[in-house]
């Protein structure tokens, strides 16, 4: 796979995605609203969801290698929004202070142990990017003024996803499939699905694909994350197999 984006660059990221989500907090017009991208939460649920990972994620990421998440003692989610948010901004610096101090070839517990993300702090901070990016981009929309992924984020997230999310050992149960994604910046990536689970590498080659998938990298990050649907995307092929990957729960 190709080299993605450096340890330092990935930390930037995550603390610009983290103020874009701040801003659209602070603008909307109440905590009660419902966030469409997330319809059973409201904003303040976001909040509170975002916050909470992250503290125990930075948790866990200062613990080291170890055979589950960390404990941590989660501070009280405050009601006031100027509050909210703070609390929410505390939770970002001390994810974004355990990570510097990690380093990025750190290893520690990841729920992804059977992908071909490694177990590390840079992969911790890979997957957090996305979570910061996603979320953000929740936050907008509620607000009514959604903007896409920076580039660098999406393609960076295009692969995390299939690398950290998708790749497994598990058993894939169905007819084995090859699946291609492409970015029209110029990436693309393939998918595939057998009994030895689910392999991902960087398209390089003319073999045709069961079923392909061609967007912008914000549009492929989106559609992973089930904000927007195969409908949005260019697809050629059995789109019944992206019905199957999003209902997989492989057995690893």
């Amino acid at each position: 796979m190709e080299e993605t984006v450096e340890y330092a660059d990935l930390l930037r990221l995550m603390d610009e995605r983290s103020a874009a989500f701040q801003a659209a907090v602070a603008g909307a017009p109440s905590l009660d609203v419902q966030v469409p991208t997330c319809p059973e939460w409201t904003l303040f649920d976001l909040v509170q969801h975002l916050g909470q990972g992250r503290h125990q994620w930075a948790a866990t990421v200062a613990a080291g290698p170890a055979d589950g998440p960390a404990p941590v003692s989660v501070p009280p989610v405050p009601q006031d929004r100027e509050d909210l948010i703070s609390w929410y901004a505390a939770s970002v610096r001390e994810l974004l202070d355990a990570l510097r101090a990690a380093g990025p070839d750190r290893a520690c517990w990841t729920w992804w142990g059977a992908s071909q993300s490694p177990q590390t702090s840079r992969s911790v901070a890979r997957h957090q990017l996305q979570q910061f990016a996603v979320h953000a981009y929740d936050a907008q929309v509620t607000v009514g003024a959604p903007q896409p992924l920076p580039t660098e984020v999406a393609l960076d997230g295009v692969d995390e996803f299939l690398t950290t999310c998708c790749a497994t050992t598990g058993r894939w149960p169905h007819k084995p499939a090859v699946v291609d994604y492409h970015a029209t910046e110029g990436r693309s990536w393939r998918v595939r699905l057998s009994a030895e689970g689910a392999r991902v590498a960087r398209l390089q080659d003319d073999e045709k694909a069961d079923v392909a998938a061609w967007g912008t990298a914000n549009e492929l990050v989106m559609f992973f994350y089930g904000r927007i649907p195969a409908e949005a995307l260019r697809v050629e092929g059995d789109a019944g197999i992206f019905d199957q990957l999003f209902a997989w729960e492989p057995e690893v």
